[in-house]
């Protein structure tokens, strides 16, 4: 969108003017994320410390233990120990969430759902930290807080506001591939037993040849995917709120130990070079013809929190838990969670809260020179040294732990994205080729059911980008919302920036 629309001009807390409030500032077109984006920095900051003490997002959730088995050779990708041998096990602690309400919401809200999971490997703690979708709705962080903002309580009414809600979506045109599948039957998982996890970013695996692999991790749940209707949810949502929390400590309890199989898509440089889909956006997906998944490992939860506040509650995962054979893409979403969430840890439950013990190191204790600050529960390191270098035989880097160097090209710059028409293809792909006619017909329902609650502009607005990503998907929603499909066409025929006009 350009120019500010009679607005005022966008400043920093200090008054400092914001030349781009949509893309972040990146070393080339492609990443990654520097740190000098002071806008950027300042925003997610600010927006990390808005709730006490809850999560800002995925407050609501359950948690369980269990472990991980290795079950096939995946050397020649990565020098992970924990995935070195088959057969090799690895403890492990998953919570799963809902995204977007508070503490006392109901399990059954059509919202993604999160899927986080902690290795306790002997190189240090891995934190998978997913959704139980493959993809997401904005690919710059800069517009998360923006966007949180509009799934929680208008400012003014304190109530959910669809207005806010599809406002925001209607403006964002790379948001239609998650909202498509938000509100098609996968949007209300049955239990959190029988839903998918996903890393949703691309992550970069190392061998121990300092040879590099793109890989994306998909957890296929073993009990089968099961879903509830948006009638069902309604009911469920009056009777039992609580009813995935319940189910999956009852299941555990009762002997029946949910587990999922790890499939992983890895792609090697070169055919990433050239690949028809922008890998590091997180709106897309790979398909699985292009790069067929191999199944690599089993998760297996079969231990219940002993105390729900100590484990699940205190549980704190970061995308930035890494180890050796495993590290980040230039991923503009994930270089930001690199920093948010070990930052809003930090805010929610202190400078020590890798000594609480569910997020503790349990097989490979920590060695630093970080002391002090709030909760310091243990020794506070002894008498050594705290600071490097120092020639008392404390601990120093190891030089193998290192990430092999990569290329950084271009300008400093907020890139905008260059591939927009791609936004469409995939929900279009996604409605034609992969829903049932049935499938089909409460995807509409849904949206109908959801988006008549807003203004008609806004309606006009979204349902133009239905039609974008397939005429007879958009077509179907103007009739349930009852608009003019020619002025739909229109809309859908014009340039998003022209469109954002026409109804503002």
């Amino acid at each position: 969108m350009g120019g500010n629309i009679g607005q005022k001009r966008l400043t920093r807390a200090f008054g400092m003017p914001v030349g781009d409030d949509q893309n972040s500032l990146t070393a080339g077109e492609r990443g990654p994320v520097l740190l000098q984006d002071l806008h950027l920095l300042e925003k997610l900051g600010h927006f990390d410390r808005e709730r006490i003490p809850e999560r800002v997002v995925h407050a609501k959730g359950a948690g369980a233990g269990g472990y991980f088995e290795v079950t096939a050779d995946v050397t020649e990708f990565t020098k992970a120990k924990f995935l070195s041998e088959i057969g090799k096990r690895t403890e492990v602690f998953v919570r799963f969430s809902t995204v977007g309400g508070e503490k006392g919401s109901a399990d059954s809200e059509r919202d993604p759902r999160g899927f986080a999971v902690k290795f306790y490997t002997e190189e240090g703690n891995y934190d998978m930290v997913g959704n139980n979708t493959p993809v997401f709705f904005i690919r710059d962080p800069m517009k998360f807080p923006d966007f949180i903002h509009t799934q929680k309580r208008n400012p003014a009414t304190n109530l959910k506001d669809p207005d806010m809600f599809w406002d925001f979506l209607s403006l964002t045109p790379e948001s239609i591939h998650q909202v498509t599948i938000l509100f098609s039957d996968r949007g209300i998982p049955a239990t959190y037993r029988h839903m998918n996890g996903y890393s949703s970013h691309t992550y970069k695996w190392q061998n121990g040849n300092g040879e590099h692999f793109w890989v994306q991790y998909h957890f296929k749940t073993d009990q089968g995917i099961k879903n509830l209707t948006r009638e069902e949810a309604e009911v469920i949502r009056g009777r039992d709120p609580d009813h995935a929390t319940r189910d999956l400590y009852s299941a555990i309890d009762g002997g029946d130990h949910p587990s999922w199989t790890l499939e992983m898509q890895i792609m090697t440089p070169d055919q990433a070079k050239d690949y028809r889909f922008d890998i590091l956006d997180i709106t897309k997906v790979w398909p699985h013809a292009d790069i067929p998944p191999i199944k690599i490992g089993k998760l297996v939860l079969d231990r219940n929190p002993v105390n729900y506040y100590a484990e699940v509650e205190q549980a704190a995962f970061s995308p930035s838990n890494l180890v050796p054979g495993i590290a980040a893409s230039p991923d503009k979403m994930l270089q930001a969670r690199l920093f948010s969430y070990h930052d809003t840890h930090l805010h929610r439950l202190g400078s020590n809260y890798h000594l609480i013990p569910v997020n503790a190191p349990k097989n490979s204790p920590e060695h630093s020179y970080q002391r002090d600050g709030f909760m310091r529960t243990d020794s506070n390191q002894g008498g050594g040294p705290n600071y490097w270098p120092n020639s008392f035989g404390k601990p120093g880097p190891d030089i193998s732990a290192k990430e092999p160097p990569f290329e950084v090209t271009g300008n400093a710059d907020h890139h905008p994205y260059t591939h927009l028409n791609d936004d469409f293809v995939q929900p279009g792909n996604l409605y034609r080729d992969v829903m049932t006619e049935g499938d089909r017909k409460n995807l509409v329902g849904n949206i109908v059911n959801h988006l008549g609650n807003a203004q008609k502009r806004i309606q006009l607005r979204q349902t133009a980008l239905f039609y974008k990503a397939d005429p007879d998907y958009g077509l179907r929603v103007a009739k349930g919302l009852g608009l003019e499909t020619r002025e739909v066409e229109r809309l859908a025929s014009l340039s998003q920036e022209d469109r954002v006009k026409a109804t503002s």
